[in-house]
């Protein structure tokens, strides 16, 4: 997906409660039944913020509804630009409470804890992989449903590596990974390639938000509920940071700080030009759009290497459902019979990954055909519970690029140490949290 719509759809939806999304509320209403329902009918109105899959969405409603005549589902849908999190509250300040929500990171279930329905007795609940609960986990209530998930690491050119000699599943270590860039440049003419990285550094999401989580995840014992009530942040692995920080840049094509997104992915990654970046399994359109075989066949996945850690993925939760508690009972019961329907039922896993395209946060989908195969190696990691927690949707709002981001760029422009890269976020996040 283009950057633009993964950074403001998924990544700002968690961390600042507030998700750019969907045109206004008449374009994005559905009845779905077409008839507006009637009296025998209960209904449930849905409040969605993802775009993406709104039409997919609405065709799934429009099945459950054909098996289950005695509910109806209404869709709103807000995108296009508009803020999902200040519509929500318009809804709920207007008496336009919807049934069917979502919500991010710890700020939305503290914000609206008061609304939120205890779905710990859900099928789908139940069958949540290790770590996917994590932001909505209340005291042992679970107040939300995940979407989906989603994970990065080094995507990685497997022919590159097979011409050069270098054995992808035996890099396990910041050391290995090293070696690897290394014989890499040395033999870079012969490859064809410009350069080992691909370093966006113009990017202060992928420097502040991805790269910084790997090294912070196990300071928070891989949970964003820690990080959000964290009063500071000790950069524990603060050296090994560093030294992935300077491995990218060292061997990246450059200059890096005026390298962006789309530079990354498009002209260097998807052409071939670069044998590894620093990205995720939302790339895959994008570089299947360029070369439909190249992303087919050649493009790996790698853990980033993390001392005590190895061999796991950063892999986290884009948004999640939640259900109204001051709903009728009977509309309660219905939201969450027809959640459970969606991911739990051979119809709904069905839906959910071939259509939807999600990278499932359920067991249970074992059978089904993940979307792509980066998404693919995702859920196995996340199927194994290999996996480090996005904590970095913990962090103070904005702190991960106005304060850490910045100061690795500075970094990055030779005007700061990386004592001061770590003294300048702490003392952002600090501020925040007085």
């Amino acid at each position: 997906m283009q950057k633009k719509k993964f950074y403001t759809g998924m990544a700002s939806a968690l961390l600042a409660s507030t998700v750019l999304a969907g045109c206004s509320f008449s374009s994005g209403d559905s009845d779905s039944s077409g008839d507006g329902g009637s009296e025998d009918q209960v209904t449930v109105d849905v409040f969605q913020f993802k775009v993406e899959f709104k039409d997919q969405f609405e065709e799934l409603v429009e099945m459950y509804e054909e098996e289950n005549p005695d509910v109806n589902i209404n869709v709103k849908t807000v995108g296009g630009g508009n803020d999902y999190g200040q519509a929500l509250k318009t809804a709920f300040s207007s008496g336009e409470d919807p049934d069917v929500f979502n919500v991010g990171g710890p700020a939305d279930v503290d914000e609206y804890e008061d609304y939120l329905t205890d779905l710990s007795d859900t099928e789908a609940a139940d069958a949540a992989l290790e770590g996917t609960l994590s932001a909505v986990d209340r005291d042992g209530e679970i107040l939300g449903l995940p979407f989906n998930q989603e994970g990065y690491g080094l995507l990685y050119n497997k022919q590159v590596f097979e011409d050069a000699g270098v054995d992808a599943e035996s890099i396990e270590s910041m050391d290995d990974l090293e070696e690897a860039a290394q014989t890499i440049d040395e033999q870079k003419d012969d490859l064809g390639i410009e350069a080992p990285f691909a370093l966006p550094a113009k990017e202060q999401w992928v420097l502040g938000n991805h790269l910084a989580n790997t090294f912070l995840a196990t300071e928070f014992d891989n949970s964003l509920s820690e990080a959000y009530e964290a009063d500071t942040v000790e950069f524990e692995q603060g050296d090994q940071m560093q030294r992935f920080l300077d491995l990218q840049a060292d061997y990246s094509v450059g200059p890096v700080l005026s390298l962006d997104y789309s530079q990354q992915v498009e002209e260097h990654f998807s052409l071939g030009n670069v044998a590894m970046i620093q990205q995720g399994n939302w790339v895959y359109n994008t570089i299947e759009s360029m070369d439909p075989e190249f992303a087919e066949e050649n493009v790996g996945l790698l853990p980033i290497p993390v001392e005590g850690q190895e061999g796991k993925l950063p892999v986290g939760v884009s948004n999640n459902w939640a259900v109204n508690n001051e709903s009728d009972e009977e509309v309660i019961e219905a939201s969450k019979d027809f959640l459970d329907w969606m991911y739990m039922s051979d119809e709904g896993k069905k839906f959910v990954t071939e259509e939807f395209k999600f990278i499932p946060a359920y067991e249970g989908y074992e059978d089904q055909d993940i979307a792509d195969p980066i998404s693919e190696e995702v859920y196995e990691y996340a199927s194994a519970e290999e996996t480090l927690g996005w904590v970095f949707m913990g962090a103070p709002t904005s702190w991960t690029e106005d304060h850490l981001g910045s100061a690795m760029q500075e970094y990055l422009g030779g005007d700061i140490e990386w004592e001061q890269v770590e003294e300048q976020a702490r003392e952002g996040w600090e501020d925040a949290r007085q």
